[in-house]
């Protein structure tokens, strides 16, 4: 095992210091750029379940909003063959079908030394059919589908019409509730983020968050710890002759 000398300790020491300095650089940087982007936020204008307002604010156009309310589908989608509605719904043909695959055999010392020939069943999709409503409403306010975005499909039910074939239902609720955080003007809204199932402190807490920064220092200081790590394993006889030269 290599020893570790002391000018080794003291260079290691000199290396995380610089590299800890050019971190607090970056973490200002960085924290400066959020601060940028965290003030659209903390400047936004809060509607709480306030419908004239809502309406009032597109009007005069208000600009970044974050307004609570419910979103629902007004003309909801389905299936015959299914129960409930929906404000998206997707039907996926799926067949079972089967696949070959080479499996190898190996020796104690991980060496192969033969294979053989696996059969094995999945279920793959085939065809797929979809479809969502074309109006949406949100505080009671009426928008095109797609202005909002809906949360995304879950599982609703499988209906299996033969021993190989089966149909996979997915959709997306037809009313949930939570926070907007659009532009309000020209009578409609724009640039728009639909937080499901938040109330919009919750909703300004995750945007201000400063995860980034935490992000950042892990990676740092993994990286500080590498490259001293680094620098122990590598021969440094140079950094004692040059000690011994002076």
């Amino acid at each position: 095992m290599k020893e570790i000398t002391k000018r080794e300790i003291l260079f290691s020491v000199i290396i995380v210091c610089v590299f800890l300095v050019f971190g607090l650089f970056i973490h200002g940087a960085i924290s400066d750029s959020l601060m940028e982007e965290h003030s659209e936020y903390l400047k936004a204008v809060q509607i709480q379940s306030d419908t004239t307002l809502f309406q009032h604010g597109m009007k005069t156009n208000l600009g970044n909003a974050f307004v609570y309310g419910d979103l629902k589908a007004v003309d909801t989608v389905s299936y015959d063959e299914i129960s409930g509605e929906y404000s998206y719904i997707k039907k996926i043909k799926e067949e079972y079908t089967e696949h070959t695959r080479t499996v190898y055999i190996y020796d104690e010392k991980g060496n192969i030394i033969g294979s053989t020939e696996e059969v094995y069943w999945t279920w793959d999709e085939v065809d797929s059919w979809s479809k969502h409503c074309q109006k949406i409403s949100f505080l009671g306010v009426e928008f095109d589908y797609g202005t909002i975005e809906f949360p995304a499909t879950s599982y609703i039910d499988t209906i299996k019409v033969s021993s190989d074939i089966r149909y996979v239902y997915k959709g997306s609720p037809a009313q949930c509730e939570g926070t907007l955080f659009a532009n309000l003007g020209d009578n409609t809204i724009s640039d728009v983020d639909f937080y499901n199932r938040q109330t919009i402190d919750e909703t300004i807490e995750s945007l201000t968050s400063n995860i980034e920064l935490i992000i950042f220092w892990i990676f740092w200081i993994f990286l500080i710890i590498g490259l001293v790590v680094a620098f122990y394993y590598f021969d440094n006889r140079w950094l004692e002759d040059k000690l011994h030269k002076r």
